[in-house]
Parts: structure tokens; C-alpha cells; sequence
């Protein structure tokens, strides 16, 4: 019998990993702490590196999986042409190399659902920014200098005092003082 190898994906650092995978026995786990749309996941990758031919790949939803259902399609279909099941323990799904018509048209139609529900948060999180920019309640981030600093800044910097120093002094990066100099 082959191992049980996990997978979750948090997007970001400080969010929990807890109810992914919850109470699923596991052999292994990998982690990547990345957002969906972010191609670079080098535990998933370790994660398929490792896995071999009879082992399970388990994961807590196909959003924690993949990109999009182009992604999701090709790292299913990978991952069991090497003999690897790959599990959805939230779809309560499981594909195996011998995938029926039913299992395929599942996998599409709900990755499908999943890439249209991240594009309708995607869409709803601009339409709430756009609203409140409109009620002057979303500034932005907040300036990285007073205008006293900024006003200093700029006279030093036509002074001619290096670019990187004033970075330093400032505690700011380059490119930001590039940003207060234009």
C-alpha cells in the first residue's frame, strides 16, 4: 500500500492551515504559502517530485490544488498517468488512472465552478474598492515620509547626496525615493 502524501496551500503567511486536511491521515505534508494565481509553488512541486506510483496525492479542495481548470486538468492527469491517485477530500472525490467519463466531466465542470467563484470574488473585491474610493474611506497605504521628510528628502537630493543614501537615512527603499523625487 502506498503513503498518503498532503498538499494545502494557504495564500497567505499568516493564514491558518488548520482545517485544511483536518483529521485525514497523512503519511506526509507539504505546504506552499502562496496565492492561487501565483505559478510558483515549490512545495507542490516537492510534493510531486516525491510522490510515487501507488501513493495518494490528498488535498483538502481543487482550489488548493490549482490555478485554474487548465492547471488542474493537466496536475490530475499527470499525476495519474504515474499511477498516483489524487484525492478532494472537500469534493469527496478520488482519481485514479482508470477515470470514467462521470469522474472527467466532474473534475471540469467543478474546477470550472472554482475558477468562476475566485473570478466573481476577484471582481466583487475591485467593484467594494472602487465604491469606497468613491466614499473617500479607501486612501490607500498610508506615505512612507511626512511632507517634512519629503520636502528634506527632495533638497538633499538636489544637493546631489546619493541615491542609496538617502534610501538608507530614510529607511525607505531606492525606488521610493525615485517615487518622491518625481
Amino acid at each position: 500500500m502506498g503513503q498518503r502524501i498532503g498538499y494545502q496551500r494557504v495564500s497567505t503567511v499568516d493564514q491558518n492551515t488548520d482545517r485544511q486536511l483536518d483529521g485525514v491521515d497523512l503519511d506526509k505534508v507539504f505546504t506552499d504559502k502562496a496565492s492561487g494565481k501565483n505559478t510558483d509553488r515549490p512545495e507542490l512541486a516537492r510534493a510531486i517530485e516525491y510522490i510515487r506510483e501507488g501513493d495518494t496525492l490528498v488535498v483538502h479542495s481543487m482550489d488548493r490544488l490549482a490555478r485554474n481548470l487548465e492547471d488542474l486538468r493537466r496536475i490530475v492527469r499527470e499525476l495519474t498517468r504515474q499511477g498516483v491517485k489524487v484525492e478532494f477530500v472537500k469534493e469527496s472525490l478520488t482519481f485514479t488512472g482508470e477515470d470514467n467519463a462521470m469522474n472527467t466531466l466532474l473534475l471540469s465542470m467543478l474546477g470550472a465552478v472554482a475558477e468562476f467563484e475566485r473570478s466573481l470574488i476577484l471582481e466583487r473585491q475591485r467593484e467594494g474598492i472602487a465604491l469606497a474610493k468613491a466614499a473617500g474611506k479607501y486612501k490607500g497605504r498610508k506615505a512612507a515620509l511626512t511632507d517634512e521628510q519629503a520636502d528634506d528628502l527632495r533638497t538633499r537630493l538636489a544637493a546631489g547626496e546619493s541615491v542609496t543614501a538617502l534610501a538608507k537615512d530614510f529607511g525607505i527603499s531606492r525606488q521610493t525615493v525615485y517615487n518622491y523625487a518625481a
